[in-house]
């Protein structure tokens, strides 16, 4: 049996990952907020359903699952971005901040930095309640006395 079959490893697992590509989208907006015209992104919030719906079929996807047919694709490094200088991210929508410069930039780097900080949290509660989850295991798979 593999931890994957048990399903609140895979949720842990669903949601780490969503929580892995979120930061690479925050880190992306950061990267960008001296670039005209750039949009930041974020990736549409997980629901208790999606989670849940996700471990019972056999694995977690992350929110927004495939790109919808007819949207373009970035299969390689060597490919020319999505209009507007932003890849396509499946589940990632464009998620403006406060305000919008003159050059139309819409990032807010505090905004940006608070969304990290909020990922990041998250993030290290599913690591702490991963560990608790395998020290449970191992717990359990001991032989009594030990």
């Amino acid at each position: 049996m593999r931890l994957d079959d048990i399903p609140l490893f895979s949720m842990l697992k669903g949601r780490m990952s969503y929580l892995s590509q979120r930061q690479k989208l925050i880190a992306e907006n950061v990267a960008n907020a001296d670039t005209v015209g750039f949009t930041p992104r974020d990736l549409k919030p997980q629901s208790f359903d999606q989670v849940l719906g996700g471990a019972r079929a056999g694995g977690l996807r992350t929110a927004g699952g495939a790109a919808p047919a007819g949207t373009m694709a970035r299969t390689s490094a060597a490919h020319m971005a999505a209009p507007g200088g932003q890849a396509a991210t499946p589940g990632a929508v464009r998620a403006p901040d406060s305000e919008t410069r003159l050059d139309g930039n819409s990032v807010v780097l505090e905004e940006q930095m608070l969304k990290m900080a909020e990922s990041r949290m998250a993030y290290d509660a599913a690591i702490g309640f991963y560990q608790k989850s395998m020290n449970l295991l191992r717990m359990a798979a001991r032989p009594p006395g030990r």
